[in-house]
């Protein structure tokens, strides 16, 4: 699943250039907007994971003004992008708490730099209580897992079932596996989402995905997965079976 990128840039030579670049380096660009009420509409129609803002927008409200609309309505990270570093601007932006700052002119390298800078310090703010948990997090309808040096998009409704190993959880999908290391109550805790449910010591499954419930274990995709008797009450009360 890759990662959605929204792009404000109301220079629109310079906002394909991105697109580009974002392409090439396999995230996803959404259509590049220019303006305050544009960048409103495409961030609510499309749900973006981050956004590229240039501090510079045509009109009175410029990318500051926008960022700390979003914040209102949205945790989404993202990045400030500016030829612009005079001591008041920085001041300005500084407020509204950007993920990293991108300067113009900049290559495909600063880019993908400055998106993966973004994206951990917004993990590292979402949990800034727990060091396990820095390097997952939450944007929309999907979690980000830290996978070698970038993150990996997952979404809920592709999750399968969850399993603990150890200091380690494993998130099955339909066509891959992810591991992070966690227990499975914090992992579980951090997500706090009602389709993903513990169903025993060391697994948790998606509800939605079930496809047969047994004495001992449920089904999910035709994989057996346990379960434990003391979780089995709870699973059937969640599901209104009994």
């Amino acid at each position: 699943m890759k990662i959605r990128i929204g792009i404000i840039e109301d220079e629109m030579i310079i906002a394909k250039n991105i697109e580009k670049s974002l392409t090439q380096l396999g995230y996803e660009p959404i259509d590049p907007v220019g303006s305050y009420s544009e960048a409103l509409t495409m961030v609510q129609q499309h749900n973006p994971d981050i956004l590229i803002i240039d501090i510079q927008l045509s009109g009175r409200l410029d990318g500051i003004d926008l960022a700390a609309k979003v914040n209102e309505f949205k945790q989404i990270p993202f990045i400030f992008l500016t030829a612009n570093s005079d001591p008041g601007t920085v001041a300005r932006a500084k407020e509204v708490h950007p993920g990293a700052y991108l300067i113009k002119p900049f290559n495909q390298d600063d880019l993908y730099t400055s998106i993966e800078i973004c994206l951990h310090n917004f993990a590292a703010s979402a949990h800034p209580a727990n060091t396990t948990e820095k390097e997952n997090f939450v944007i929309n309808d999907s979690i980000f897992l830290k996978q070698g040096t970038s993150f990996q998009k997952v979404k809920f409704e592709d999750i399968l079932f969850i399993e603990s190993e150890n200091v380690y959880v494993i998130i099955h999908t339909d066509s891959a596996k992810f591991v992070v290391r966690n227990t499975l109550l914090n992992f579980l805790d951090g997500i706090a989402h009602p389709a993903l449910f513990r169903i025993h010591r060391s697994f948790a499954v998606n509800v939605t995905h079930l496809t047969a419930i047994n004495a001992d274990d449920v089904v999910i995709a035709g994989r057996n997965v346990p379960l434990a008797k003391t979780y089995k009450d709870e699973l059937f009360r969640a599901l209104k079976l009994g």
